[in-house]
């Protein structure tokens, strides 16, 4: 009878017990690595099927998009040899199509990039017909060409004239020109890609693409095409491999009704799991045996005794014997860890005073930092209290004149704001200390950032009469950040800057590129630093030695959570300074990305021909809000708007799009709008434009210098939109009269 009366024996049972689990847990995780395999690649297959219907796609987006273009040229319809020169001149340059041409209602082709021998007639085209009924794009299905002789596909758009068509436009695009949209699209051995139109009928195939074009898909692949399922399925070809088939729809329904078809055999989609299965198997009979061995080969003689020293060493040191040691040899084992352990753990015990006096009095170090904290925290919030409650008394005042209405509510904004963002602050740092914060990141140029903390730090400037200075480039500065996160980094960076900076002083903002980081600087000519504050300005309640009215407010909360903010997006910030009344400076790197290119609008000079009662305008502001909400006023009005919120960019703009009105802010962080709209006068494309000024400027002495530098018009902050919307009209007029 087997007796468990060792501990050999138990090793051997608890092993005979592991690996009924362990074999069940290899077979059910084999089978769903399985699954899961089949799983990814029919997503992974659905997706490189969206990849190349989407680039067909797009090669037939540019074929609407050169017949859009033709469809307008008022010649078109003319003279037919002038127009086949035309033609020609199109097919030299779009090397992907084998001919163009015009066919008039009755079918005659009357123009054609390609000479034919006698008159071809394509009344009995279903996509010319489609064309002239459904009045838009259409792409045809598969066709040998008649006077090319190539397989083809026609594209056809109708040409609309007094809200008649008057003829169709057709380009008849290479098949073999098509099937080089989707080479990018890597396959693997055995697979299949497949294009069909919308009978069915193959205009393009990978591999083998000329041998296919013009026949018929057929047997269980075509009854899948029917239904175009929404994911992948299983399907057996005619050369009888088993394929994961998916589908998509080339564009949408106003582009095509193509379809294409993917299949990638099945045994190479399941091959790494049936191999991963295989390796597991082989790993666990391995681990089996060997635990087999250990436990027969690790009995009594090389565990139970040690294991009895260890128990014995143990006891002693419980009984408070903390000189106590196991005396055993340190190998590498999991006992001797076991021993090592022990070990230490008397040798632990034996520092325990040294270090609870150590701990004790780290406590009270930070208990009397709390306090600290506590009392200077009741101070700052009982400062703005003050004032608070005497303005809400005057404002109670029965008697109380207008005059002094208006001191006690600007008395209470100032201090409600002033207690806003004491509490945000310390709402910020606590979420930031518990790992709250989710960054919403996306692509930003920096300069932007800056701007907008310019932009909510100014009054703090303008308070103390300082001068504040931006070193901006012409060239944007990529990062990936968080725009709200970032502006809050720059604006507590030049909150600090202006706090401890006297009236009159100087604070200086530099970008620039170093190396593969972005650089910010904000450079102050303020008290400074002593090298001790230096090394901890960073912390949490750190601040410079302030005076009893501590007339400098805050909790010394925004460097350390600039600091944290500035990390979380991969980024370094520093501070240095030359010593007391020497200023300061604070450096922040951050990871440079490359910003996507601006998408271009499409459209050339006929593009930007002005449309009856609609203006051309650009709209220049650095508050973004502003500029948002003007420029939705004009749209609503029926006009184009352009957006901008530097010189720099308002400027490219005039250039590229040739604005008839152009609104302008003032006080623009880069050039002012006085300078702006001299510049603008010196453009041939905006020397006749209309320049109204739209400022928080409202001085007669300013409104002439604006006049004088160019403004036609001169509008206060904010806008009377019943004079803008006369002036509109009046605009409107002029320019359709000009025209």
């Amino acid at each position: 009878m087997f007796r468990l009366n060792s501990l050999r024996r138990r090793l051997i049972l608890l092993v005979a017990l592991a690996i009924t689990p362990m074999a069940a847990m290899t077979v059910l995780t084999g089978l769903r690595e399985r699954e899961h395999a089949i799983e990814v690649a029919r997503e992974n297959l659905q997706r490189v099927a969206n990849l190349a219907a989407a680039n067909e796609a797009q090669s037939l987006e540019g074929a609407r998009q050169i017949l859009r273009d033709l469809s307008s040229v008022p010649d078109i319809l003319g003279n037919s040899d002038d127009c086949s020169v035309l033609l020609s001149d199109i097919l030299s340059k779009n090397t992907d199509y084998v001919n163009f041409g015009l066919i008039r209602l009755n079918g005659d082709v009357t123009c054609s990039a390609v000479s034919s021998v006698g008159l071809v007639n394509l009344a009995d085209r279903a996509h010319f017909r489609r064309a002239v009924t459904e009045r838009r794009f259409i792409a045809g299905n598969y066709v040998f060409g008649r006077v090319i002789s190539k397989h083809t596909i026609n594209l056809t758009y109708p040409v609309i004239r007094g809200g008649e068509v008057a003829a169709v436009l057709f380009a008849a695009l290479d098949l073999t020109e098509l099937d080089k949209f989707v080479l990018d699209v890597q396959l693997s051995p055995g697979s299949l890609l497949w294009t069909v139109d919308a009978n069915g009928t193959i205009i393009s195939r990978r591999p083998d693409p000329a041998g296919w074009f013009g026949k018929k898909i057929g047997g269980p692949l075509q009854e899948a095409w029917t239904t175009r399922p929404k994911v992948p399925v299983l399907l057996t070809d005619a050369d009888g491999v088993q394929r994961m088939y998916a589908f998509a729809r080339v564009g949408r329904h106003d582009i095509s009704d193509y379809t294409v078809m993917i299949g990638i055999p099945y045994q190479e989609i399941v091959a790494a799991a049936t191999r991963d299965q295989l390796i597991a198997t082989i790993g666990l009979v391995a681990t089996v045996t060997l635990a087999l061995l250990a436990a027969w080969f690790g009995g009594d003689i090389l565990i139970v005794r040690r294991v009895q020293t260890l128990a014995r060493t143990a006891n002693r040191i419980a009984s408070g014997s903390l000189d106590t040691r196991t005396g055993m040899r340190y190998e590498e084992e999991e006992i001797s860890a076991l021993a090592r352990s022990l070990d230490e753990m008397a040798e632990a015990l034996q520092k325990k005073e040294v270090e609870r006096d150590a701990a004790t009095a780290s406590l009270q170090a930070a208990d009397r930092r709390k306090d600290e904290f506590l009392a200077m925290l009741a101070h700052e919030l009982r400062n703005p209290l003050a004032p608070i409650s005497s303005g809400a008394q005057v404002l109670k005042m029965a008697h109380a004149d207008n005059a002094s209405v208006a001191r006690t509510a600007e008395i209470i904004a100032r201090q409600v704001e002033h207690m806003t963002r004491l509490i945000d602050d310390l709402l910020d740092v606590s979420r930031v200390t518990r790992g709250l914060v989710k960054l919403n990141r996306q692509p930003l140029d920096l300069r932007t950032v800056v701007e907008d903390a310019v932009e909510q730090a100014y009054p703090l400037f303008k308070s103390k009469r300082q001068q504040l200075e931006l070193d901006l480039p012409h060239e944007p500065l990529g990062i990936n950040a968080d725009h709200k996160r970032m502006v809050q980094v720059v604006a507590n960076l030049l909150n600090n800057a202006a706090k401890y900076t006297q009236e009159y002083g100087h604070v200086r903002v530099s970008l620039d590129r170093a190396g593969p980081h972005v650089r910010l600087v904000v450079a102050d000519d303020g008290i400074g630093m002593a090298p001790e504050l230096v090394t901890r300005v960073f912390e949490l309640f750190t601040q410079a030695e302030r005076t009893s009215d501590r007339s400098q407010g805050g909790l010394g909360l925004g460097l350390a959570l600039a600091r944290t903010l500035v990390m979380l997006h991969g980024g370094s910030v520093r501070a240095e300074s030359a010593g007391l009344e020497r200023g300061s400076t604070f450096t922040v790197d951050l990871p440079f990305e490359e910003l996507p290119e601006p998408v271009m609008q499409p459209g050339g000079p006929a593009a930007r021909v002005a449309q009856p009662n609609r203006l051309r305008c650009l709209v220049v502001d650095d508050n973004i809000d502003a500029a948002q909400t003007l420029a939705l006023f004009l749209e609503a009005a029926g006009h184009e708007v352009s957006v901008a919120h530097r010189a720099a960019e308002a400027l490219e703009l005039a250039v590229a799009r040739e604005p008839q009105v152009c609104f302008l802010d003032i006080g623009l962080p880069d050039v002012d709008g006085n300078e702006l709209a001299r510049r603008l006068r010196a453009l041939p494309q905006t020397a006749t434009a209309h320049l109204i000024a739209v400022t928080g400027y409202g001085r007669k002495e300013d409104q002439e210098k604006s006049l004088a530098a160019g403004f036609d018009h001169y509008f206060v902050k904010p806008m009377d939109t019943t004079k803008l919307v006369g002036l509109l009209s009046v605009l409107t007029v002029e320019v359709a009269q000009q025209a």
